[in-house]
């Protein structure tokens, strides 16, 4: 079973942030834009089973992955270029994903984020220089499943109930609709 990464995290420590941008080749003025920026990222993570869902927002910019443990996905590096990036379980608790540059030039690129207890570990490489980030956050709650009956005229000539599912994007908590034919 895989650890639950889902949750809301707020961004505590960071290292090496601008040497990793450095490492990457972005010049001095957007290097200090980045890093102002990026001083408070906020991540949300949803997770079922082995895909993944991470939105981080920043002042100037949001970026937003869906992927799969185990599968092929496209993606941007921390500095934009696009690649394709395959994570795979590197521990128990820890996804490593390599990134390869679709076109062009550059430096090794990788990422990995891991469970230590209550705090989210995000570590981003280029060739050997690593840039770590520790978040802390409130994990989401366990998967709450919430069944309401509706019933209205008699209208429907569905064989059996209609179930209609959403999650909130608030609270996540996974909301079911159950139309009962009459």
């Amino acid at each position: 079973m895989s650890p639950n990464f889902a949750g809301t995290w707020k961004m505590k420590s960071s290292e090496n942030f601008d040497e990793l941008l450095k490492a990457l080749g972005v010049n001095a003025m957007l290097r200090k834009v980045a890093c102002a920026a990026a001083s408070k990222p906020h991540v949300e993570i949803r997770q079922d089973g082995e895909q993944f869902y991470i939105k981080t927002s920043t002042t100037v910019r949001t970026t937003e992955i869906k992927f799969r443990v185990g599968e092929e996905f496209d993606e941007e590096t921390v500095d934009g270029r696009k690649c394709k990036s395959l994570p795979v379980w590197e521990a128990e608790n820890k996804i490593y994903c390599k990134q390869k540059l679709v076109d062009g030039d550059g430096p090794v690129t990788f990422w990995s984020r891991e469970m230590r207890g209550d705090e989210l570990i995000l570590i981003f490489g280029a060739d050997d220089v690593v840039c770590t980030r520790i978040y802390a956050g409130q994990p989401s709650e366990p998967r709450r499943t919430i069944w309401v009956t509706l019933t209205g005229p008699k209208k429907r000539n569905h064989p059996s109930p209609v179930q209609n599912h959403f999650i909130h994007p608030q609270t996540h908590t996974h909301v079911s609709f159950l139309s009962k034919p009459d």
